[in-house]
C-alpha cells in the first residue's frame, strides 16, 4: 500500500484552509477544506512534512501575498488521461489575474484538433477533476459571458482568489 502523507496549510482571513497530499516525493492533491471535491487518497494519511510540502507552503505564501510564484512545486496527477492533460495544459497557460471560459478552451482545442466544435461541457467536467487547485488555476476558468459558475473549492474561494488576483468582481 502506498503511504499517503497530508499536511494542512493555514491561509489568510476570507479563505478556507486548504489540504494537501503527497506520496513523498511529490504533490497529490490540493484542496480548500469543506470543499466538494473530496479527497482522492486514502482517509488514513500520516502527517510529515516532505520537502514537496514546504515548496507548495512557499509557493502558497508567496501567492497568497498577491503575486505569482516564479517556480512550481513538484506535483503528480493520478488518473490524468490525454483529455484531462490537454485541459489542464490550457489552464496552466491561463495568466495570474486573467480569466477565460469553458467554451474559449474548448475552441482552443477544437481548433487543435482540426474539428469545428468541442464540447465546452466536457471541458467543464476535466477543470472540476483538477485535483492541484490554485496551482493548476482552475479557479481561472469561467462560465460564457465571465458569469461565476461552479466552484469545487467553494464559490467564496473562488471570488477570493479572483479578488486576490486583481480581477475587478463587479464584472462577474
Amino acid at each position: 500500500m502506498m503511504r499517503v502523507y497530508a499536511w494542512r496549510y493555514i491561509t489568510p482571513r476570507g479563505f478556507s484552509d486548504i489540504e494537501m497530499r503527497s506520496d513523498g516525493e511529490f504533490l497529490t492533491e490540493l484542496f480548500f477544506v469543506g470543499s466538494r471535491n473530496l479527497p482522492r487518497s486514502d482517509a488514513s494519511c500520516m502527517e510529515h512534512t516532505p520537502r514537496v510540502f514546504r515548496n507548495v507552503c512557499r509557493w502558497l505564501d508567496v501567492y497568497f501575498a498577491g503575486r505569482q510564484p516564479d517556480f512550481t512545486p513538484s506535483y503528480a496527477m493520478e488518473g490524468l488521461t490525454p483529455f484531462r492533460r490537454e485541459v489542464v495544459d490550457e489552464m496552466l497557460k491561463i495568466p495570474f489575474g486573467e480569466t477565460v471560459t469553458y467554451g474559449d478552451i474548448a475552441s482552443t482545442m477544437a481548433k487543435r484538433r482540426g474539428i469545428a466544435k468541442m464540447s465546452a461541457q466536457a471541458v467543464g467536467g476535466a477543470v472540476g477533476w483538477n485535483p492541484i487547485c490554485i496551482i493548476v488555476p482552475c479557479h481561472r476558468v469561467v462560465g460564457a459571458g465571465g458569469a461565476l459558475t461552479g466552484y469545487g473549492g467553494g464559490m467564496k474561494n473562488k471570488v477570493a482568489l479572483l479578488a486576490l488576483e486583481g480581477r475587478e468582481m463587479r464584472r462577474f
